[in-house]
C-alpha cells in the first residue's frame, strides 16, 4: 500500500514538473481617490489550483504589495479593508479585489488658479512576484514591467486608460489602468501617471473667499451674542 501511495505521489510530482503551470492574468486598476484593483488568474493547472485553494487567501496579494513597497522605503501605503476573493472550480480561476491608497501611491494638489485637482499616481507597485503555491509563482514584473509611458493609450466607453498586453505560448495576460472619466491633461512619465480633474465641492468650499468671509461673520455674531449675554 505504501508503495502505491509513494508511486502516486511521484507521478503527481512528475506531471507537475513536466506540465506547464502558466496561467492567464488580467488586472484592472481603476483610479479614483484610491485605486480599485481587480485581478483574475485563469486556466491554472489543476494540481496547482488545488494547492492554491488551500494556501491562498484574500489578503495575500495586498500584503505582498505593501511589504514589497516597504522594502523600497515606501511606507505611506494603505490597503483598504473588505477585500474579496472567489474561486471558480469549473475553470480553475481565481478572482481577487482590493483597494490601495496612501501618499506613496496616489497624491493630489489643488491649483487655485485653474480650480483643478492635479493627480500623481505611481504604478510601480504592480511589479511583484506572487507566490500562489509552494512551487508556483507569477511574476507580474515579467508580464507588465514595461514602463507605463510606453503602454497603449485607449479611450473607450467614456473613460481613458493605459493598456498593456503580454503573450507567451498559448496564453495572454493584460493589465489596464483606468482613469477617472473627468480626467484631462493626461500624461505619463516612466511609471507615474499625471492628470487633472475638476474640483470636488469640498475643494471649492475650502478655497473660497466666501467661506472665509462667512467664518468672520460667524465670529462677529458669536462675539456680539456673548457680549449681550454678559450684560
Amino acid at each position: 500500500m505504501k508503495k502505491i501511495v509513494a508511486a502516486h505521489l511521484l507521478f503527481i510530482l512528475f506531471v507537475t514538473l513536466i506540465m506547464p503551470v502558466h496561467a492567464s492574468v488580467t488586472m484592472e486598476a481603476t483610479i479614483d481617490q484610491s485605486i480599485h484593483v481587480i485581478l483574475n488568474f485563469e486556466n491554472v493547472s489543476s494540481p496547482i489550483y488545488d494547492e492554491i485553494k488551500q494556501t491562498f487567501n484574500v489578503t495575500t496579494i495586498p500584503l505582498i504589495i505593501v511589504n514589497n513597497l516597504k522594502q523600497q522605503g515606501l511606507t505611506q501605503v494603505r490597503r483598504d479593508y473588505n477585500p474579496e476573493i472567489g474561486f471558480d472550480d469549473s475553470t480553475n480561476s481565481i478572482h481577487v479585489e482590493f483597494f490601495l491608497g496612501g501618499s506613496d501611491i496616489i497624491t493630489f494638489t489643488f491649483n487655485k488658479t485653474t480650480m483643478a485637482r492635479l493627480y500623481q499616481v505611481r504604478t510601480e507597485w504592480r511589479k511583484i512576484n506572487i507566490n500562489l503555491a509552494e512551487n508556483f509563482s507569477i511574476n507580474l514584473n515579467e508580464y507588465f514591467g514595461t514602463p507605463i509611458a510606453d503602454w497603449d493609450y485607449t479611450d473607450s466607453e467614456g473613460a481613458t486608460a493605459y493598456y498593456y498586453e503580454y503573450t507567451e505560448d498559448s496564453f495572454t495576460s493584460s493589465c489596464k489602468f483606468v482613469l477617472p472619466k473627468t480626467a484631462t491633461n493626461i500624461q505619463a512619465t516612466e511609471d507615474t501617471i499625471f492628470f487633472e480633474t475638476p474640483p470636488l465641492l469640498e475643494d471649492v468650499l475650502l478655497n473660497s473667499s466666501f467661506l472665509i468671509l462667512g467664518a468672520l461673520i460667524m465670529v462677529i455674531i458669536v462675539a456680539f451674542i456673548y457680549r449681550k449675554i454678559r450684560k
